[in-house]
């Protein structure tokens, strides 16, 4: 049972996707919570926005079938799943954009996990029969090690060992890599993918499903979890700033607009970068905001004539600027429009209407029958997540002061910087707070 005191009063800082997991957990337990953020908008990089009379995304995203907590989440908060989440059994289509090679696998919609994949692997398109025995050997020796790692390593030095094919490398394992942890493969934490692989492949088949939001992700996440919240009687603040926090004998004091507020009890759901603004009067947090380096992401849309269409919703690309290709007239009923995805890249040097330019003649390239795009939409998040490097060691959500906790998709767990691993963060929290006052 909740140790929290009827007395106590609990602010949560921060209304991502962390903080409204953690506003929820406590909510459900009759607990006063105050939730601020600092923007307009909740639910982080996850939200909608407007462009051109469409509701899109501020980036491409995707949920997978494993995503069990935000599932739940969305489940409580009253959203019909079954209508706004378009789920699409595992299936990739990879094209190489410099040679006339394709490869493509489907996982066995009637076999039990993990025997889904390896029909997956057997049946493969674009690989040979010793490179399907390779994968299938690494995958049969990752089961036997259930998913664990004895120490981290870069997941490239790791399949490498495992003599995982060059075709292999950059059609499957690369790509995945990209898109469940925006790092590149040469760095990324072995340990962190093949947790992600664990859940997704080794357990229940619809866990390697991929899900679409048919619906941009205001509508889907933040709106229906705010409302929940009002009802249960959490107080909301955006366009609020924390300027402040102090520890006092009786919890904290806060600092927003020039007025002070107290609590019992702080969870801190902010990016690590945002840690710093309160190390002045909180030094011991100082060095949690060390470790991390962070990667960017950026969305291209282009806007076709709406009778375009793709051979799938999902393609893969190699050897190429783009990376990830959506079409939002199979998943969302934007006809005509496409999304790009470049993950964990370099600033780039040209500007918006360049990049666009060039990626629209890449897709060009790989489906000829492309007219001219009608518009375009660029949207780069420089620091969109922490680079999930091998031997990060990354910070508990008990900190050194009492009654103060952290939450997001950074701290210690066993998910890379998504939307899943910031809402298990923030339920972490939230459960700490309630068996440790």
């Amino acid at each position: 049972m909740p140790k929290v005191g009827s007395t106590s009063s609990i602010a949560i800082i921060g209304g991502g996707m962390a903080g409204l997991a953690a506003a929820v957990t406590l909510a459900n337990q009759d607990v006063e919570v105050s939730l601020f953020e600092a923007s307009a908008y909740l639910g982080g990089r996850a939200r909608g926005l407007n462009y051109q009379g469409l509701t899109i995304d501020n980036g491409q995203h995707i949920l997978l079938g494993a995503y069990r907590e935000t599932l739940n989440l969305l489940h409580l908060a009253g959203v019909d799943t079954q209508q706004l989440l378009k789920r699409i059994p595992l299936e990739l289509l990879v094209k190489d954009l410099l040679h006339a090679h394709t490869f493509s696998l489907q996982a066995n919609r009637l076999l039990p996990a993990p025997y889904h994949i390896l029909w997956a692997l057997i049946f493969a398109k674009g690989v040979n029969t010793s490179e399907k025995y390779a994968a299938i050997q690494f995958l049969a020796w990752l089961k036997y090690k259930k998913f664990k790692l004895s120490q981290d390593e870069s997941l490239l030095t790791l399949l490498l060992k495992k003599k995982q094919s060059p075709n292999f490398m950059r059609f499957l394992w690369e790509p995945l890599c990209l898109a469940a942890m925006n790092t590149p493969i040469q760095q990324a934490s072995a340990r962190v993918f093949f947790n992600v692989l664990r859940d997704s492949f080794a357990q229940k088949k619809h866990d390697a499903d991929i899900l679409f939001a048919t619906t941009d992700l205001t509508s889907l996440i933040s709106t229906p979890i705010a409302k929940y919240l009002s009802a249960q009687g959490v107080n909301i603040f955006t366009n609020t700033s924390i300027s402040d926090i102090q520890l006092t004998p009786t919890g904290y004091q806060i600092t927003h607009h020039g007025v002070q507020s107290s609590f019992s009890h702080v969870i801190l759901a902010c990016g690590p970068h945002q840690l710093k603004s309160f190390t002045h009067a909180l030094p011991m947090l100082e060095p949690l905001t060390q470790p991390f380096d962070y990667q960017a992401i950026t969305t291209v849309y282009l806007q076709y004539p709406a009778e375009t269409r793709l051979p799938r919703p999902m393609i893969g690309v190699i050897n190429s600027l783009t990376q990830w290709i959506f079409d939002r007239g199979q998943l969302c009923d934007q006809a005509g429009l496409i999304a790009v995805v470049i993950s964990a890249h370099r600033p780039f040097e040209q500007s918006q209407t360049v990049l666009a330019e060039q990626v629209a003649s890449e897709l060009t390239q790989l489906f000829l029958t492309l007219e001219k795009p009608l518009w375009h939409k660029v949207i780069t998040e420089k620091r969109a997540t922490f680079s999930c490097d091998a031997h990060l060691v990354r910070p508990a959500n008990i900190t050194a002061y009492p009654k103060f906790y952290l939450a997001g998709d950074y701290t210690a767990g066993d998910y890379p910087a998504t939307i899943e691993g910031a809402v298990r963060s923030g339920i972490q929290a939230a459960q700490l707070l309630l068996n440790n006052d």
